[in-house]
């Protein structure tokens, strides 16, 4: 019969229980190193790849909703979108296994898409009925400012001087744009129903990170879609109706704004934004404003006037000089606050 010694048992009990010690330490340093390179605010590869995809895709939805309205309403148009994202992002989620956040978190993630997408959507698709898709993609251009305006109040980022001289400027041509919106220069009602869906945006990628920081990006805009979808409901009544009224081409422009703008570009825009600051991803917007005019150009026949065009260039350069540097910083764990209130 063996007989252990107690003082060695002893010992080697501490050892096995060092190592474990630092095992778990060196574990939660690899974990907290993963988390600060992934909410840095620095735009890395995948970060930026992200970006791009959620741009390409964005930028196509003017002229897919313009086209879209011909056959539907304006309701109808963002019901339908948001319907078909929802039912991708629950299929996503059970794809990949995810779980939904805790039913804590769902209304105030459901009031923000109710805010930041059903709203959004409504007021954009209404717009589009009176104003020219391009022209609603170069006053769209103004989100990144308001972005960032935003989230100096809510997630503790200073603006610079020069943040607020791109602001000014920014505003400048986009009231050149709403000026001249129509054929002659005059004041069209339906263009400051797009200023209304740029508010709309800025409060939502802004309020919507912290709760992405704590339950993942993807389970947070499956949520908001939801939202948005609940949403835009009662204006979407007359649509069973109206898709078997509807041409093949028009509810394939619908089926688009779901798959391709809606799903696809939210789930990586979102994805973006957990990985940078809220800012500096933004700022991409406006590369979407050429892109989106050269598609309804082509597509749409629409030709945007000199006016315009140079309303959006001021826009366009307002916004590049609001988010250059000197601009905002991070200051401090704000945005976990705002999650936890």
């Amino acid at each position: 019969m063996r007989i252990e010694n107690p003082a060695v048992t002893s010992e080697n009990g501490a050892i096995a229980a060092g190592l474990l010690t630092r095992m778990n330490s060196q574990a939660r340093t690899s974990i907290r190193k993963k988390l600060s390179m992934e909410n840095s605010g620095q735009l890395d590869a995948r970060a930026l790849f992200y970006v791009a995809v959620a741009m390409l895709t964005w930028s196509s939805a003017y002229a897919a909703i313009a086209y879209g309205l011909a056959g539907f309403t304006p309701g109808e148009v963002a019901f339908a979108r948001l319907l078909l994202g929802s039912i991708c992002f629950m299929l996503w989620l059970r794809i990949r296994r995810l779980p939904l956040p805790p039913p804590a978190a769902w209304p105030p993630l459901l009031g923000l898409g109710v805010v930041g997408l059903a709203i959004y959507h409504l007021c954009l698709n209404y717009a589009e009925t009176r104003i020219p898709s391009g022209t609603a993609a170069i006053i769209i251009a103004l989100a990144p400012a308001a972005t960032a305006a935003a989230s100096a109040q809510w997630l503790g980022e200073r603006l610079s001087a020069r943040a607020i001289g791109g602001l000014a400027i920014a505003l400048a041509g986009v009231v050149l744009v709403v000026l001249t919106s129509g054929n002659g220069v005059s004041f069209q009602p339906k263009a400051v129903l797009v200023l209304v869906s740029v508010l709309a945006t800025s409060i939502y990628f802004t309020l919507q990170k912290p709760f992405s920081a704590r339950y993942g990006s993807e389970a947070v805009t499956t949520v908001t879609i939801l939202g948005g979808t609940l949403g835009t409901l009662p204006f979407a009544m007359g649509l069973p109706h109206a898709l078997l009224a509807a041409s093949h081409s028009r509810i394939a422009a619908l089926v688009w704004l779901g798959l391709a703008p809606t799903f696809l570009g939210y789930l990586t825009w979102n994805m973006a934004l957990h990985r940078a600051s809220v800012t500096k991803v933004s700022s991409f917007i406006y590369f979407g404003t050429p892109i989106a005019l050269l598609i309804s150009w082509a597509w749409l026949g629409e030709q945007p006037g000199w006016a315009t065009l140079i309303g959006g260039t001021i826009v366009v350069g307002g916004v590049v000089l609001t988010n250059t540097r000197g601009g905002p910083k991070r200051t401090g764990s704000t945005a976990q606050r705002v999650c936890e209130s």
